[in-house]
């Protein structure tokens, strides 16, 4: 189990790969949100991502481009956490795997990728086959 969050703590991650993380396929986008939040990605589609959102206040969900997915932003620090889409076999996710406290067990190349030239549907066909299983918990401070 990995875990991290944003720099703050508002928005926290548990990851449950099922590679070692030395073996996760890594991903820098080339797209200007992520050239400019510096992500490296991780989906692992046989994997679980958990995210909480501590302090509900601050969770920012950010939609951009073809606008098909939620980029969850933390609106006091500013640190990409990751990204979600709901499909229809349930909400998946990809993580921005430079949140993690065990970022330096992740010591594969990250590939350089652009989705540019996606349409809509494949993004999201593509999504749904790669990204991995995300539970999204708000913690609403309620008992």
């Amino acid at each position: 189990m990995l875990t991290g969050g944003c720099h703050c703590g508002a928005l926290r991650v548990r990851f449950e790969p099922s590679l070692p993380p030395s073996e996760l396929p890594l991903r820098t986008c080339t797209c200007s949100f992520c050239r400019k939040h510096g992500s490296v990605t991780a989906a692992d589609s046989d994997g679980r991502l958990e995210i909480t959102i501590v302090d509900v206040e601050e969770a920012v969900r950010y939609r951009f481009g073809q606008k098909t997915a939620d980029f969850l932003i933390c609106g006091r620090c500013g640190v990409f956490v990751a990204a979600v889409i709901v499909t229809a076999s349930g909400a998946v996710g990809t993580l921005n795997v430079n949140v993690l406290e065990e970022r330096a067990s992740l010591t594969g190349p990250s590939e350089i990728v652009s989705y540019d030239d996606e349409t809509r549907e494949r993004r999201l066909r593509r999504r749904s086959e790669t990204w991995m299983l995300a539970n999204v918990l708000v913690f609403t401070g309620e008992n």
